[in-house]
């Protein structure tokens, strides 16, 4: 799969049953990493409420949201939100996955790289930042692949899907340090 097969799109384009089943099918994938996710979206209703929820948050500015879709079967197949918005400090949080049928086909990278201009460049943002569970490998390497920085450990900061507390990776990136990345 190339860049040219897939497509970001905006949550006003997503329909609550296209959603559902992306967290449906992925379920396993994203059991113990997106609980709060899954939770609020295990059944039709609760799908279609939780978009309500985030078109309204995004509306008031509190978070935005991304999703990949496959224009070959127009299926969503990656999700990404900005969350935790702090405008205050000018910083905020990125939250992603990709189905699992997808996954290592660059689309979590490039959902990433657009998010990361979103934030720098429209929001104005100072920082952002990732916070991952310490088993999930691939996030924090898509971390690192994004020139973030480590910046520590938090211990018992995450209860995952199985109620179980984790430690979190939480990883930077500034804006200085996104400006020099991009010349």
């Amino acid at each position: 799969m190339s860049f040219t097969d897939w497509k970001i799109d905006r949550i006003e384009h997503i329909l609550p049953e296209e959603f559902y089943k992306l967290i449906d099918e992925n379920r396993n994938h994203i059991g113990k990493t997106f609980p709060v996710t899954l939770a609020n979206s295990d059944s039709l209703k609760k799908a279609k409420d939780f978009l309500a929820v985030s078109l309204d948050k995004e509306k008031n500015k509190e978070g935005y949201y991304f999703y990949a879709r496959d224009l070959i079967t127009n299926y969503l197949i990656g999700y990404l939100c900005v969350k935790t918005i702090d405008y205050r400090i000018s910083k905020c949080e990125l939250g992603y996955f990709v189905d699992e049928d997808f996954q290592r086909k660059g689309i979590t990278s490039k959902m990433v790289l657009d998010a990361l201009e979103f934030c720098f460049n429209e929001l104005t943002m100072n920082k952002v930042f990732i916070c991952t569970s310490e088993i999930n490998l691939a996030s924090q390497r898509i971390a690192l692949k994004h020139n973030f920085k480590q910046e520590g450990i938090l211990r018992d900061e995450f209860r995952n899907g199985d109620g179980e507390l984790q430690n979190t990776v939480y990883f930077g990136l500034l804006k200085s340090e996104y400006n020099n990345n991009e010349k």
